[in-house]
């Protein structure tokens, strides 16, 4: 489950590469590109949905939250640092969305298929920012041909439903 779709509060769906989960805090971590127009819907809290399913299990999980963007604190600091120079890359680009003549990474000609440097990557950090959800629900959902079984767990309590 490392890929789920977050939904913001426009109703636009993306999969997103899960980079932690705080069990005591019940938060998600992403990371994104400030640019993104995904940072402005979100800002500083907004409701925010994220699906994930794990075909194996045959486990779906429906969670609801709320979602904030942290860009100059020591846990963005943190994930930053943590990245590796190939992801860090990534924000060195033009900014997501914007229209190309053709296909394109975004990257600098001079990133392409390179790892930059520590210094070359110094301009792409003021790009980069952390996506937190903070879960108050899941609906855990288990596919099997013996009876499905759903349940919602939350800040609200936890119980037994229907399928």
């Amino acid at each position: 489950m490392h890929t789920p779709v977050v939904i913001t509060p426009d109703a636009d769906a993306r999969i997103m590469v899960l980079r932690e989960f705080d069990i005591d805090s019940s938060t998600l971590r992403f990371h994104t590109d400030i640019r993104s127009p995904k940072v402005q819907v979100i800002g500083e809290g907004a409701d925010m949905a994220v699906l994930f399913y794990d075909p194996d299990a045959k486990v779906q999980l429906r969670c609801r939250g709320r979602g904030r963007i942290e860009t100059d604190t020591p846990l963005a600091d943190a994930a930053w640092a943590s990245s590796t120079k190939f992801a860090r890359r990534c924000y060195l680009g033009a900014a997501p969305g914007e229209e190309s003549d053709g296909p394109s990474s975004g990257l600098p000609d001079w990133a392409q298929g390179e790892q930059p440097t520590d210094e070359q990557l110094v301009p792409a950090r003021a790009n980069f920012a952390v996506l937190l959800v903070t879960l108050s629900e899941v609906d855990w959902y288990w596919l099997s041909h013996e009876g499905h079984r759903r349940a919602l767990i939350g800040d609200t309590g936890d119980r037994w439903l229907t399928p």
